[in-house]
């Protein structure tokens, strides 16, 4: 494709669309639902899947308004297909159906795991292969290989929680509000990294993959056997040394501390260290604009048959 694409991204509980032409960001428009899954403590699939239905319309127009352009004026549609939430990733790939049908556009279908390596494609930091990537977010933790942009290679992934995951049920163990990861960075600021050793599982020398299960559970027991509620300080100290036993694993990248440890690794070895805008870490659909660049488009209207899928295909990214 080389005009705009028109992308859309409804994986998990972010309302997201955005027009993206080559490397450059035309729109980005991203409609949380953080407020709504606060009382629960996390994301609730139905409560996510019924807000897309009524936010997702409103949010295309919105992308294509401040982007300047017309349905017509894009060369593609493109929506997030797999993994996420499989009520949320319905009405996300039912709307681009619909919007790609009607304007008799050909419709691309992407892995969301594919649009965060992409991400990084996208100006200004316009990284080309050869690069090793980490995504690390909510749901998703791994390392790929990317000799070119099509194909990324799996070299890690982890076994069990993801870092998110893990932010956000330490988040709740210390006491904090949802989402968990900026309310623990926040509070592990006043605290000390090394006043806890929590451990890290898989951590070593030529280790891969990820596994998490564990410092979440050292956590649990420390907040269980204190004999009283800590003080702030200590929910510091403890907010500080379980974010940086994560960490030591990769957490999730739209975290500063973890920018931070990864820029000095790679310094310290002389690798050139990339990382999007936080607001590309994070889910949105620029971000799937991009992947589907590399991601074959299926022609008007062979695509009405194509359906959501829950997982991510075994091993890989679905391109």
């Amino acid at each position: 494709m080389s005009g705009p694409i028109l992308a859309v991204e409804t994986s998990c509980d972010e309302t997201a669309a955005a027009v993206v032409a080559g490397r450059e960001i035309l729109s980005n428009v991203v409609a949380s639902q953080a407020d709504l899954h606060a009382p629960y403590g996390g994301v609730v699939p139905e409560v996510a899947a019924r807000h897309h239905l009524g936010t997702v319309n409103g949010v295309v127009d919105e992308a294509l308004a401040q982007a300047g352009l017309a349905l017509g004026d894009v060369d593609a549609v493109a929506v997030t297909q797999r993994p996420g939430l499989i009520g949320a990733l319905l009405i996300g790939v039912a709307t681009a159906k619909a919007i790609a049908y009607a304007a008799r556009k050909p419709l691309i279908m992407v892995d969301h795991l594919h649009g965060h390596i992409a991400a990084v494609w996208l100006a200004p930091v316009a990284l080309d292969p050869p690069f090793v990537s980490l995504v690390a977010s909510g749901g998703h933790t791994r390392l790929d290989l990317v000799t070119d942009m099509r194909t990324p290679r799996l070299l890690g992934q982890t076994i069990d929680d993801a870092a998110g995951e893990a932010i956000d049920k330490g988040a709740r163990l210390l006491g904090l509000g949802y989402p968990g990861g900026p309310a623990l960075e926040k509070l592990a600021s006043t605290g000390s990294r090394s006043a806890h050793e929590f451990p890290v599982g898989l951590r070593g020398a030529g280790m891969r993959d990820f596994s998490y299960a564990g410092v979440k559970t050292a956590l649990l027991y420390v907040v269980r056997e204190r004999e009283a509620p800590p003080s702030e300080q200590e929910r510091a100290d403890l907010a500080a040394s379980y974010q940086e036993a994560v960490h030591g694993r990769g957490e999730v990248a739209a975290n500063g501390r973890l920018r931070e440890l990864v820029g000095e690794g790679a310094e310290r070895h002389g690798l050139r260290f990339a990382v999007p805008d936080r607001r590309l870490c994070t889910d949105n659909a620029a971000m799937i604009g991009a992947a589907a660049q590399f991601t074959d488009a299926v022609p008007w209207p062979d695509y009405l048959g194509l359906d959501a899928i829950a997982t991510a295909p075994p091993g890989g990214i679905a391109a």
